[in-house]
């Protein structure tokens, strides 16, 4: 929810001009554990930080401007990474929390949890995506595992207007409901339910920043039935009601 609070911002801040969102990637330099990136619309990358160069085997960060994943990733990795910026200009709603295999030195790959979120003009254009990944330190039978949970992970994220239960979920990671709460919650610093939880708040953000959809049918949209229970649950989450969140987004 943090990136998306920051691509908010930058919106009424910069408009349709990229160029003020380019020194963040600067700030994660040191950090070795994140990469962080900024693209355009033809998802060119504008600007990434020391450790996005070092991943991909670049001199400095200057190598990376003007390339697509597809010139820097070998293509198991860069194909998936494609269509999610292809999926966020197509819907404009960001990616959160994913699961997925990065570019680690050497060549091999790694865990890593990445989250995406457009960049939108004043008029509402998405005019670039800006991004992080985070590393995710796991060895052994925890990493072999987390191919399953990626995809469990990855179920949520389009079924969370379903009503998903702990037991069927852990059942796709192949693990217990105990090992799938402590496998979040290792990931997330969060329960399985809370978890499930965030991630229908955080669509609903996505949608009542972005669509004049009316609160109840955002609600059914995110897997509640009843608005009052949502509307409570989101308050308790976000520290406002659904319509006061939509206002303080210039949503009308």
């Amino acid at each position: 929810m943090q990136l998306q609070k920051a691509a908010a911002i930058f919106r009424k801040r910069f408009g349709e001009s990229i160029d003020g969102l380019l020194p963040i990637a600067d700030l994660f330099d040191n950090i070795s554990d994140i990469l962080v990136f900024v693209k355009d619309r033809d998802f060119r990358y504008v600007a990434v930080n020391e450790t996005f160069a070092s991943r991909c085997g670049l001199p400095d960060k200057s190598a990376a401007i003007g390339h697509t994943v597809s010139e820097l990733y070998p293509p198991p990795l860069a194909e998936p990474f494609l269509e999610q910026d292809k999926e966020i200009l197509r819907t404009g709603n960001g990616i959160h929390d994913r699961l997925e295999l990065h570019l680690y030195p050497g060549g091999r790959s790694g865990w890593c949890l990445t989250y995406k979120e457009p960049i939108r003009g004043k008029d509402g254009t998405i005019v670039g995506i800006c991004g992080c990944s985070r590393d995710i330190n796991a060895h052994g039978e925890k990493e072999r595992n987390l191919d399953a949970l990626s995809k469990t992970i990855d179920y949520i994220h389009h079924h969370y207007d379903e009503a998903l239960r702990l037991p069927q979920l852990a059942e796709m990671s192949g693990l217990s409901v105990y090992q799938f709460d402590q496998r979040i919650r290792s990931l997330f610093h969060l329960t399985a339910g809370q978890y499930l939880v965030k991630v229908r708040i955080d669509a609903a953000c996505e949608q009542l920043a972005h669509t004049k959809e009316p609160v109840a049918q955002i609600a059914l949209a995110c897997g509640y039935s009843d608005q009052s229970a949502f509307s409570r649950q989101f308050k308790q989450a976000v520290g406002v009601s659904p319509l006061a969140y939509r206002k303080r987004m210039d949503v009308s």
